[in-house]
């Protein structure tokens, strides 16, 4: 089906793209397995002039999420969209905090992934110690565990802890993204993910690791083209998942 077929007429061509797009992240989250079953939030801001973004209904699963059911809401969490479905006070406030804040924050995304959890225990945070973190120099802040996210007061907090970081480390909770465009957040993501997998690994084994000194790995990041601009900030990886789903299912433009 073509996606413009399925936009029904109280959304407008632009919201309707930003839809699909984000409706088919969620499902390539659910490809992967970054799934915490109806938990954890993508959103993404509409194009226009005022601060709404788009996030999932709160009772469905990743792979229920289509481009129309994803619920449009504002900085104070209202719903401006027609939805079944409400919204999990738990994921408004830390995105909100982000969208409302952060001008270039237009895609965040928030995972509990078994690896991204184990690290984010750990009081060292991060290990500067495999290729993946090697590309992650200085780009990782911290945030530690108030609780449950449904308070309004924390946002300060978290935005003070996170400052101009793209990445954070949500500490005994899980990781943290925002990005210009939802793949420059989803490479970010899949960088930190993927260097706390080897790191979980790495610790279960017998031996001393060895650390990357912090030269090479200012260097390290300087040089990946993950997250640069004129090699697509990660597109043509989250392009090449996306046809992936679209293989599999492509409900996700319904």
């Amino acid at each position: 089906m073509n996606a413009n077929m399925a936009r029904p007429a109280w959304c407008e061509p632009a919201e309707w793209e930003a839809r699909v797009q984000l409706a088919a992240v969620y499902r390539v989250f659910h490809m992967m397995g970054w799934t915490e079953l109806i938990f954890n939030h993508i959103t993404l801001r509409v194009p226009g002039p005022h601060k709404h973004f788009l996030i999932n209904p709160f009772g469905l699963t990743y792979d229920e999420i289509k481009a129309s059911n994803l619920v449009k809401i504002d900085l104070e969490g209202n719903i401006l969209s027609p939805s079944e479905y409400p919204i999990n006070p738990a994921g408004f406030v830390v995105h909100s905090a982000i969208h409302a804040n952060v001008e270039d924050a237009h895609c965040v995304m928030h995972t509990h992934t078994t690896a991204g959890l184990a690290v984010a225990c750990m009081e060292e945070g991060l290990a500067y110690t495999n290729f993946y973190s090697a590309q992650l120099h200085d780009m990782v802040a911290y945030h530690d565990f108030e609780g449950i996210t449904v308070h309004d007061d924390e946002k300060s907090r978290l935005l003070r802890s996170m400052g101009n970081k793209r990445l954070l480390v949500l500490r005994n909770h899980g990781l943290l993204a925002h990005g210009a465009t939802l793949a420059h957040a989803f490479a970010l993501l899949w960088t930190l993910n993927r260097a706390c997998e080897v790191q979980v690994v790495t610790h279960a084994m017998r031996g001393q690791t060895l650390p990357i000194s912090p030269a090479i790995t200012e260097r390290a990041t300087r040089d990946s083209l993950q997250f640069s601009p004129a090699h697509g900030a990660g597109q043509n990886v989250l392009d090449a998942l996306i046809r992936r789903v679209e293989r599999i299912d492509p409900s996700y433009k319904e």
